[in-house]
């Protein structure tokens, strides 16, 4: 389904379509269920005709064979019951993953400014906690609510024919019965609906205090962020109480209708005995029908809690479905192919959430296989004006054009293939070494790998480890020092070996021996590509073809490095600044 499809249709018909795709596990589901049922009703009517019929024409053999028969039904009724419970479950599970895989999927497309407004544990709980009572729906939910209808009914219609007037007094009772019901769901979905926001909140403090334990103990901070869990923890159980209170005064209620109509088919039986309207066989019969009542009652009662628990978890998956991307291709977007690299910025203004302006009215033209390089003070757009370039945000003014397409022309995947990015901020996947580099071309080989790796000075490194490639590199690469994640996040690059390549404080955290290598890396890879390079180490850029300055949004100073210090501004000031620095170290 589309994001229109999820915004034009209703959250049950949405979770109704996760059933097509495995409608013969919910056929067989459904099958048994009703066979179960079916073994339920029979029962107490053969109970009856026994007692009235075959005992006392002593039909013993008969009576015997029907037992034989019945014991052999109870029999089926339990493998029944294991084919509802396993092929159920099963059915339950499949739903659930095939809709966690869309919502994982619709994630993936949603633009870097909805994850700029939402934290990653809110959509941890949104793929995980909130999906989990949709197994238990999509299996026990039909099921229950077919089956109770069925025996209730069923069930019914056989009273009718016993003794219709203590029938009218039960089937009264259903509807009163389901009012209560539906009245107690809404208020037991709105508690539901509030627990899950508090689970939310509280996975984003866990997945937050648990990514800085680090920083809390360097600053000694325990008790800060076991406050901070506890508030939050609090707020949950907060929720949960009243969750469990809606829930107690349901089954509390439900409770009190079962026993009462056993106690109204007893003295309302009692009263037509001693009127000569009803038979002490019959009463017992009815009797064994209102505990077949029972079971289908409960079900009705645990879909209703089912029901309020799975709808609140689906709502939320819904509301995410029904996000569109800020940054959507076009249905005529091309592809970008046989990519040289010219770069085209034409009077770009941008501004995050539509505040303040970030850059203002910037143009500049790159050549193919150019090398520029950008400085400037921190918050001035350099890192935005890198970000604009291959579709991560989009131009509040002006065009980009990437070899005199524009970006908002073409394919945002088209654009990304073809352009390469080290950031600063190095992100490994918790994963080994050997899959962190092939990340940059999962289908390459081995030895593409490690030429990568060679190139980006990380090889002799890797061959130092115990496990070679094959070293797990922690949580967001936590047992590499900062050099080493940041070289193999560069091997990634040069596997990937993109036309375009963006380099945005790409060797701030190396060594200046190992630094001077990549350098030398880089200058090869920059060969025949266009390259953008930020860098506050100015003496990393001097072989840029251009260096330009971007202060408050604007471009302040364009030339190379010869003719940007000749005129004495913003980079030549910096570049002084940083040569006296070393000098005095």
């Amino acid at each position: 389904m589309t994001t229109k499809d999820y915004q034009s249709k209703r959250p049950l018909m949405i979770f109704l379509h996760y059933f097509r795709n495995h409608w013969k596990l919910f056929l067989l589901d459904i099958t048994c269920a009703v066979l179960i049922a079916g073994i339920d009703l029979a029962f107490p009517l053969i109970t009856r005709t026994a007692l009235y019929d075959w005992l006392p024409q002593q039909q013993y053999r008969f009576f015997f064979t029907i037992m034989i028969v019945v014991a052999a039904c109870y029999g089926l009724r339990a493998f029944l019951q294991f084919i509802v419970a396993y092929f159920g479950h099963t059915f339950g599970i499949r739903v659930e993953a095939d809709i966690r895989a869309d919502l994982f999927k619709h994630m993936q497309e949603l633009s870097f400014d909805y994850y700029d407004r939402n934290r990653t544990g809110q959509m941890m709980s949104r793929l995980t906690t909130d999906l989990f009572e949709l197994t238990e729906l999509a299996h026990h939910g039909p099921e229950d609510l077919l089956t109770s209808c069925v025996t209730i009914i069923g069930a019914l219609i056989v009273l009718f024919t016993i003794q219709w007037r203590l029938a009218i007094i039960v089937a009264l009772t259903i509807p009163l019965f389901l009012c209560v019901i539906m009245t107690m769901r809404r208020s037991m979905g709105k508690a539901s609906r509030e627990s899950k926001q508090k689970t939310a909140h509280i996975n984003t403090e866990i997945e937050s205090s648990l990514s800085g334990i680090r920083t809390a103990k360097a600053f000694a901070n325990e008790d800060v962020e076991n406050a901070r869990f506890t508030a939050a923890n609090t707020l949950f159980k907060t929720a949960k109480r009243e969750f469990h209170k809606a829930m107690g005064r349901f089954h509390s209620t439900m409770e009190l209708f079962l026993s009462s109509l056993n106690v109204i088919v007893i003295g309302f039986g009692g009263w037509l005995i001693m009127e000569g309207k009803l038979e002490y066989i019959d009463l017992l019969t009815f009797s064994l029908y209102i505990a077949t009542f029972v079971n289908p009652m409960r079900k009705l009662a645990s879909f209703s809690e089912m029901f309020a628990n799975g709808f609140a978890g689906l709502n939320r998956f819904v509301d995410i479905m029904r996000t569109e991307p800020t940054l959507q291709d076009k249905p005529d977007a091309v592809e970008l192919k046989n990519v040289r690299g010219a770069i085209d910025v034409e009077e770009v203004s941008f501004a995050y959430d539509g505040d303040l302006d970030v850059l203002k009215g910037v143009s500049l033209h790159i050549e193919p296989g150019e090398t520029v390089a950008i400085v400037g003070p921190s918050g001035g757009g350099k890192t935005t004006l890198c970000q604009l370039i291959p579709r991560f945000y989009e131009v509040s003014e002006g065009s980009i054009k990437l070899d005199g397409h524009d970006v908002r022309d073409v394919t945002q995947r088209t654009i990304h293939q073809n352009i390469g990015i080290v950031q600063q901020d190095v992100f490994l996947f918790a994963d080994t070494i050997l899959e962190n580099i092939r990340y940059g071309r999962p289908g390459a080989t081995m030895e593409e790998v490690i030429e990568a790796a060679k190139k980006a000075e990380i090889y002799d490194d890797i061959l130092a480890m115990p496990d070679g490639f094959n070293t797990y590199v922690g949580e967001r690469g936590t047992l590499l020092s900062g050099g080493q994640k940041q070289r193999v996040s560069i091997a990634r690059i040069f596997l990937k070996n993109p036309p375009i390549l963006i380099l945005d404080e790409a060797t701030s955290a190396l060594d200046s021996v190992t630094e001077a290598k990549i350098q030398k890396a880089f200058d090869a890879l920059a060969k025949g590509r266009t390259t953008l390079i930020i860098a506050h180490r100015l003496s990393t850029i001097r072989a840029a073809g251009r260096i330009i300055s971007i202060a408050d949004g604007v471009i302040t100073e364009s030339g190379s490095h010869e003719e940007l210090m000749a005129k004495g501004g913003m980079y030549a000031q910096l570049y002084k600044t940083q040569t006296d620095i070393a000098r005095n170290m």
